[in-house]
């Protein structure tokens, strides 16, 4: 009988070439199997499935058709918002419950929070659209004559005569005098302003930032009684276009100095380092350089900004005058406005005046929109260059 000694045991155990023990098989066997079992995918969450459409939909049906049944027939209620706001209701409870028998506790909060969310977006969705509806509905008797947009009010009473008559040049004329005016004096400042805050610097950059800030936020009229009391009554000049000019790049130059700072923060510190590395002055790297790169930023900037002073009205009721006239000289006599004639056609009770206004809300609102598309394209352009 031959003894054996731990030593030897314990040389065994460290042998790679001697037999497997039996937890290393059983180890072994059960990663063999783990290997023909399918793994767990996680399921993703933007994906709809057909149980969360059905879900949806049922859900919204029947909270439609129980809402119909007990409000207009049990109830004897009436009224469409009531409806739409208890359809609404009933639909939240039906789908969290729908959802809740059927899935954890997790996917129907954010079942939820999902529904929240496409209520909140397709309420301002509608509320933009009918507003832009309605207006071109109550302005289309006004809009389709061409005379509309050819002759203005010189001779003709809005209230009285017809809507083949007259028409919104002088105030489209006026708009854009007084809008290129006040770009003319707000795109300097403004994008100087931007320069020094993100390219220059030092002790005053925090207050100006600070007080562009609180100016972004400024009312309108006190633009318009800021300019009144100084040119106005201080310096004894008439009610011009000037004026309104003055007003509006009050309100033009805090939005351009701001957006612009925005985008010349986004070009690379990269450029710049290089710029001054092959021997370029700081003014020649933000003229060459940093400028040219932030250009399509610059022109969202400048739209932004002239799409913000296009239909103010508070400082033209103070420093403008109506008139019927086209008037080109903005140093003297009054210059009329698209938003000023809206206003003076709403208020004047008159049904043809209030068409003619209608129609001229409706011009504004379509130059209005083609800024903001221009504004998206040359953003959608900057995102993909960078």
């Amino acid at each position: 009988m031959v003894a054996v000694s731990d030593e030897d045991l314990f040389e065994d155990e460290l042998d790679p070439s001697g037999p497997p023990l039996a937890s290393e098989r059983a180890f072994a066997e059960s990663k063999t199997e783990s290997k023909h079992e399918p793994e767990d995918q996680p399921r993703s969450l933007p994906r709809k499935t057909l149980d969360d459409r059905a879900a949806l939909w049922g859900s919204a049906l029947g909270a439609v058709a129980f809402v119909w049944v007990i409000y207009e027939h049990v109830l004897m209620w009436s009224g469409t918002l009531g409806f739409i706001v208890c359809v609404w209701g009933v639909f939240v409870a039906l789908y969290f419950a729908v959802s809740l028998s059927a899935h954890p506790m997790p996917i129907v909060i954010d079942r939820m929070a999902a529904v929240v969310a496409a209520s909140g977006a397709l309420l301002i969705g509608f509320a933009l659209a009918t507003t832009i509806i309605s207006t071109f509905v109550k302005g289309w008797p006004a809009v389709h004559h061409l005379n509309f947009y050819l002759h203005d009010m010189g001779g003709v009473s809005p209230g009285t005569d017809p809507l083949n008559r007259g028409g919104v040049r002088h105030a489209m004329i006026g708009s854009a005098i007084e809008a290129g005016i006040a770009t003319l004096i707000s795109l300097p400042l403004g994008l100087g302003t931007a320069i020094y805050l993100s390219e220059i610097g030092g002790r005053s950059t925090t207050l100006i930032r600070t007080v562009v800030e609180a100016m972004t936020a400024l009312p309108d009229i006190l633009a318009g009684l800021f300019v009144y009391v100084l040119m106005v009554i201080l310096l004894g000049l008439e009610k011009s276009g000037f004026a309104v000019a003055i007003a509006l790049s009050v309100t033009m130059v805090p939005i351009i100095a701001r957006s612009a700072e925005v985008a010349l923060r986004v070009v690379p510190s990269g450029l710049r380092e290089a710029s001054l590395a092959l021997g370029s002055s700081r003014w020649q790297t933000v003229w060459r350089v940093v400028l040219p790169t932030a250009r399509s930023g610059l022109a969202t900037a400048l739209i932004l900004g002239i799409a913000r002073i296009t239909g103010e009205t508070a400082p033209l009721l103070i420093v403008s005058a109506a008139n019927t006239f086209t008037n080109v000289n903005p140093l003297h006599e009054p210059m009329n406005s698209l938003p000023l004639y809206i206003y003076s056609g709403v208020r004047s009770g008159q049904p043809l005046f209030i068409s003619r206004a209608y129609g001229a809300a409706s011009l504004l609102l379509v130059l209005v929109l083609v800024l903001f598309i221009i504004t998206r394209l040359l953003a959608r352009k900057r995102g993909r260059r960078s």
